[in-house]
């Protein structure tokens, strides 16, 4: 009993600081205008998820500037083409092992490519992208899992490559996508001082996104990162689209007027 209180109490002291009773890492600014709001969403779909009428509706609706999709194999590429179409750029970059992806954006794609930053054959979505008010890089990630029998080294290493891999020196970097890692695990600390990344959820709640299927037993894996000259407009979890994931929504808007 004593050390499974030293271990509850260890473990309240690492998610504490991802409730609503501590200090928020970034303020909100919901006094910006409109008119510079970037949208973005991502969402894991699952692979085997047939109901792709619900996730083109929610991009219907939603109408995001910014969309990441994961685990898109050619059948969802196919059922989504309808509503693909409406976007300037889309990489599509289907695959059958649950790692396939689709990026699709409004704005200004100064680049768009897929990168492969570990051994196991997962890619990495690098984007260049121009805001109303400045450029900013965009990274969507979906490493692979922790399962029994192969251990947390290429996942770990994925994340902290993509950290490194966007020049924040130069524009500020959005990070977003399944992490398949909560957000205070030592490997998601790592990433954020890598990167030099501020996490939105903390001082907000968790805002569980996995797993959707299952109302008791509910992770923050699905994870929004921010770098300095980025504001928060919003940051929220969307309704279910029959994916064991939900889908997660930001508004930001790019701070530094001077980078075109």
């Amino acid at each position: 009993m004593i050390v499974l209180s030293l271990c509850a109490i260890y473990q309240g002291y690492r998610i504490f600081p991802f409730t609503q009773w501590a200090t928020a890492e970034i303020a909100l600014s919901p006094g910006i205008s409109e008119d510079v709001h970037v949208s973005l969403i991502s969402a894991n779909v699952l692979m085997e998820n047939t109901h792709h009428d619900a996730v083109v509706d929610l991009i219907g609706q939603e109408a995001p500037d910014v969309l990441f999709l994961m685990e898109t194999d050619q059948v969802w590429v196919n059922a989504l083409e309808p509503v693909l179409d409406s976007y300037e750029t889309v990489l599509r970059h289907p695959l059958d092992n649950h790692y396939g992806l689709i990026f699709a954006t409004n704005l200004p794609a100064q680049s768009v490519e897929t990168v492969f930053l570990s051994h196991d054959e997962t890619p990495t979505l690098l984007a260049e992208l121009e805001g109303p008010t400045g450029r900013f890089f965009f990274v969507g990630l979906h490493p692979r899992p922790p399962v029994p029998g192969q251990d947390t080294e290429e996942r770990d290493a994925q994340i902290k490559r993509a950290a490194q891999v966007a020049d924040r020196e130069r524009l500020p970097v959005v990070a977003m996508g399944d992490f398949n890692d909560v957000a205070w695990s030592h490997t998601s600390e790592r990433f954020k001082e890598y990167g030099g990344f501020k996490d939105p959820r903390m001082g907000r709640g968790m805002l569980p996104s996995f797993d959707a299927k299952s109302w008791w037993m509910r992770f923050p894996i699905d994870q929004l990162y921010l770098t300095d000259r980025l504001a928060l407009i919003s940051f929220d979890r969307l309704s279910a689209v029959g994916s064991d994931h939900f889908p997660m929504r930001a508004v930001i808007a790019v701070e530094d007027h001077g980078a075109r």
